[in-house]
């Protein structure tokens, strides 16, 4: 099979057991759209690693310095085969094109929650917001809780920014984290809504000071990227 080039990915197909985030350090724009390249060569050039990897996505952070890599897989022995058989050839690759790219960590996530306004499927996300959630300890039954308590303060939210298409909550399977994939028009949008009143995103309500103080939750940071590339199998 080939790599098929499609906009973005499928966020709620169906068949994804696990889903991979990692970040890579690459200091410049420049050097990001170079990676980038790098990556669609090495990717495009061969056949698809029929071993059951669903989705292969690539965004760049607006900063200039990063790029997210979010992959669907089967299952953890999807992975765990791709690592042995097909990795190490297209990060060669990669790493001659661009040398002293930093790998900041892979993390694995399951998909818990999905919520999308009315015209989701018209519109085009222009940046994906990455909002990484962490706990003080491993506890999945708080991880599920406190993306509840987010669908319940959105679901009153008074005022909510228009510029918002989709949110897509992901549970880490070490217990101790929550990664939030949202799409919205564009970076402009997001930082309006994060400017309206109430100490971020979300109106001042008591549903969102309860997702704000919540038992266990030690911090968070928000990332915001234009998705650049996204592969699937094709025929």
């Amino acid at each position: 099979m080939t790599a098929y080039l499609s906009a973005r990915p499928d966020l709620t197909r169906s068949g994804v057991g696990s889903v991979k985030v990692s970040t890579w350090h690459v200091g410049t724009p420049e050097r990001q759209r170079a990676a980038v390249e790098a990556i669609d060569r090495a990717w495009r050039l061969r056949d698809w690693p029929d071993v059951g990897l669903l989705s292969y996505s690539v965004y760049t952070s607006n900063d200039g310095t990063a790029l997210l890599h979010y992959s669907q897989w089967t299952g953890e022995d999807a992975y765990q085969e791709f690592s042995r058989t097909f990795r190490d050839e297209r990060n060669d690759e990669i790493d001659a094109a661009v040398p002293g790219i930093e790998r900041l960590g892979l993390h694995t996530y399951e998909l818990y929650r999905s919520g999308r306004s009315p015209e989701a499927d018209l519109r085009v996300p222009g940046c994906v917001v990455i909002v990484e959630i962490g706990f003080d300890g491993p506890d999945p039954a708080r991880q599920r809780d406190w993306v509840d308590a987010v669908f319940t303060a959105l679901e009153g939210d008074p005022h909510p920014h228009p510029g918002g298409i989709s949110a897509h909550f992901h549970l880490g399977t070490d217990g101790t984290r929550v990664l939030n994939y949202a799409e919205w028009e564009s970076e402009r949008a997001h930082q309006e809504a994060l400017e309206a009143p109430g100490d971020g995103v979300g109106s001042p309500t008591e549903e969102w000071e309860r997702v704000r103080h919540h038992p266990g939750l030690t911090g968070s940071r928000v990332t915001r990227y234009t998705p650049a590339l996204s592969l699937s199998a094709g025929a």
